[in-house]
């Protein structure tokens, strides 16, 4: 019968912390300054390990028995409304020992909103977690309430039990990284990207307010460095979404995650001051632009549908330059009849599995002189699968000297008209470049099919290419 009191009595008080906390907006202030016994404490590393147990025993979910607890450090905040009744933890406030400790963070599922008043940035906490379940949602590891085959959340009568705050608040040090090399480890943890800008053809966009805007809004960046894309992702529900989005490049901070649907990379800054791109000089490509033109021009001067290549091996077509630049991958032939199928027989490049850090693989059309007809345009179609952070570009120079030694040399400016397959597309379809008007060039000319990438998650994307035509009009 006490206990039955008890439990009234605590359920009471919870009910009437919780409106205080949400009607006068009064912080939860009351720490705990405790240590919880090395005998009942689990690493990070441990309990994915268990998760990945379960999974690779049919079942989608694990849920921990023993009485353990999980010490952690909170770095993100729903007080820019960008996350909204979750709380990000990672296991350690920066990179160091990195084999020793690997760097790991957690999604923590809470039916709350305004976590920011009970959890600051940088705040220790130890998670009890006896009874609950870890899995995955929007494909990052989250931890909460097992709800059959999915991850629940916790209910706002027991979080500040399960999630206990001690007094220690820390600075977190986010790593490091260029996008290239973050990795599924680096999800649900504070990363800072330098030398980064926002997209050229982006220019002017608030983080989340334009009228495509439907739940997120996501904003291309760049690496300075390396070329390599990855998504911004901002809530239409953020107090910051109608902030534009800076012009000049930096470092952006955030967490790296993937976007709702689980379909490609993105980092969710915590504020719009997590964009600290204080330097005016962009690093933007050279590219050019004739306009579109209405008609493909009715005369052929190449045609390249690569019918003729042998299956999974090198494009090894006359005049074409297969030219590896970084990696052991090149553009080679495919042809495949599943979901994805190919068109007869089509060029593809793929990093995955290959071990490289880097893959960059040019695909150089034979010499084009543009000085013996008019109106020439240029059509061809994409398609990619898993794109990621890599990316394809098509690139035009007049001044290559044909060699191989001579690629990285030449003066490539992008066809910045033509449309090329973007990660946010759907898969399965091919898509049209439209007709690149090329009528304001002269002379002779190459062009290029730039793959960029990578063998690690997250970089490793796959480009499909078919049906090139250039065509002329007289």
């Amino acid at each position: 019968m006490r206990r039955s009191i008890f439990k009234y009595v605590a359920a009471a008080f919870l009910v009437v912390s919780c409106v205080e906390d949400d009607a006068f907006n009064v912080p939860n202030v009351e720490t705990q300054n405790f240590e919880i016994p090395e005998e009942k404490r689990i690493t990070f590393a441990a309990i994915k390990s268990i998760y990945e147990q379960a999974v690779n025993g049919g079942n989608t979910t694990a849920i921990i028995e023993d009485d353990v607890y999980a010490e952690g450090y909170v770095v993100s905040t729903d007080k820019g409304g960008n996350f909204f009744e979750e709380l990000i933890i990672q296991n350690k406030i920066d990179d160091s020992n990195p084999d020793h400790d690997p760097r790991l963070g957690f999604k923590i599922a809470i039916n709350q909103s305004s976590l920011s008043d009970t959890y600051q940035l940088g705040q220790n906490v130890f998670i009890k977690l006896q009874g609950l379940a870890v899995g995955e949602t929007n494909g990052v590891l989250t931890i909460g309430r097992g709800n059959g085959v999915t991850v629940a959340q916790i209910q706002a009568s027991e979080y500040r039990d399960i999630v206990r705050r001690t007094n220690r608040i820390f600075e977190i040090t986010p790593k490091l990284v260029n996008p290239e090399d973050l990795t599924a480890f680096d999800e649900n943890t504070l990363v800072k990207l330098d030398k980064i800008q926002l997209n050229r053809f982006e220019l002017g966009a608030t983080f989340a307010s334009e009228s495509f805007d439907e739940f997120d809004g996501l904003r291309l960046l760049e690496s300075c460095n390396s070329g390599v894309q990855i998504i911004m992702q901002t809530s239409t529900f953020s107090d910051f979404k109608t902030v534009l989005v800076p012009q000049g490049s930096g470092s952006v901070t955030g967490i790296y995650a993937r976007d709702f649907r689980d379909d490609f990379n993105v980092i969710i800054p915590n504020s719009s001051v997590n964009l600290e791109f204080d330097n005016t000089v962009r690093c933007d490509p050279l590219e050019h632009s004739c306009g579109m033109a209405s008609v493909l021009g009715e005369h052929v001067l190449l045609d390249e549908a690569f019918e003729n290549q042998r299956n999974n091996r090198l494009i090894n077509s006359e005049g074409w330059t297969n030219y590896i630049e970084t990696g052991s991958q090149g553009w080679e032939a495919w042809s495949s009849s599943a979901t994805n199928a190919s068109l007869g027989r089509s060029a593809r490049f793929q990093s995955a599995s290959s071990g490289d850090s880097s893959n960059v693989g040019w695909l150089i059309t034979p010499p084009l002189n543009l000085d013996l007809q008019e109106g020439e345009t240029l059509n061809f179609k994409t398609s990619n699968s898993r794109a990621d952070s890599s990316y394809m570009e098509v690139l035009y120079a007049d001044d290559w000297d044909g060699t191989e030694a001579g690629v990285t040399a030449a003066t490539w400016r992008v066809l910045t008209d033509a449309y090329v397959v973007k990660d946010t597309d759907p898969f399965t379809e091919w898509l049209p470049s439209g007709n690149v008007n090329l009528s304001c060039l002269s002379g002779t000319i190459h062009i290029a099919f730039k793959y960029t990438g990578g063998g690690q998650d997250g970089f490793d994307g796959v480009y499909e290419l078919d049906d090139i035509k250039l065509a002329y009009v007289n």
